[in-house]
């Protein structure tokens, strides 16, 4: 799915009751996230604001954003849950993603950012999947990842080792993500662990 399909979305669903004391329009709030979410700068998003007139400062929008606290919706019941973990990098450092795709509609539905890579982070992560979604009936699809096919023998939850095919969603995603990370610095005034994780939900809900 093209990123700009995301404009698509209804404005409806970003929930802005945390801004306070804001002079700007609801509206122009709100698409100014959608904006970002499809995948604008903050550079790029506040010079959308100014055609309309508006002017902000990129700190702003990134309030409205972050305010926002835009999470993926739970309650999910995919019949199948790709689930993998990758490196990227914030500023020098190195963090692991943790992510869980739903393959039929390349959904993310759950992200969990952690320093390291180990089989008890793996088991945390797939426990707090299952709190947030309905998956214990699902097929999870591992690509050979230790630890994830560990937290899923654990659970007893049912996997297949998968390359390729369906489980091309999740890899799809991380490229973006990758892609979107790589240049953080032209969207946070300060990139940190926290800060990199509240975009991943955020991203999530995109």
């Amino acid at each position: 799915m093209p990123e700009n399909d995301r404009l698509i979305g209804n404005l409806d669903e970003i929930n802005l009751e945390l801004v306070e004391r804001e002079a700007t329009p609801r509206f122009l709030m709100k698409f100014s996230i959608q904006l970002y979410l499809a995948g604008l700068s903050l550079s790029n998003t506040v010079s959308a604001l100014e055609i309309v007139g508006v002017e902000r400062a990129r700190s702003t929008v990134h309030n409205w954003v972050h305010k926002a606290e835009l999470q993926p919706e739970s309650g999910r019941s995919p019949d199948q849950i790709a689930v993998d973990e990758t490196v990227i990098r914030i500023d020098d450092e190195q963090y692991w993603l943790y992510a869980a795709v739903d393959p039929d509609s390349n959904e993310l539905l759950y992200t969990q950012l952690e320093t390291t890579r180990t089989t008890a982070i793996s088991h945390a992560f797939s426990a707090e999947l299952r709190e947030k979604h309905h998956v214990d009936d699902a097929v999870f699809l591992v690509d050979g990842a230790t630890p994830l096919e560990d937290a899923c023998s654990r659970y007893r939850l049912d996997f297949r080792y998968q390359k390729h095919g369906t489980r091309n969603g999740v890899e799809r995603i991380f490229r973006v993500v990758k892609r979107r990370t790589s240049s953080s610095s032209n969207r946070f005034s300060h990139v940190d662990p926290d800060t990199a994780d509240d975009w991943l939900r955020t991203f999530s809900f995109a």
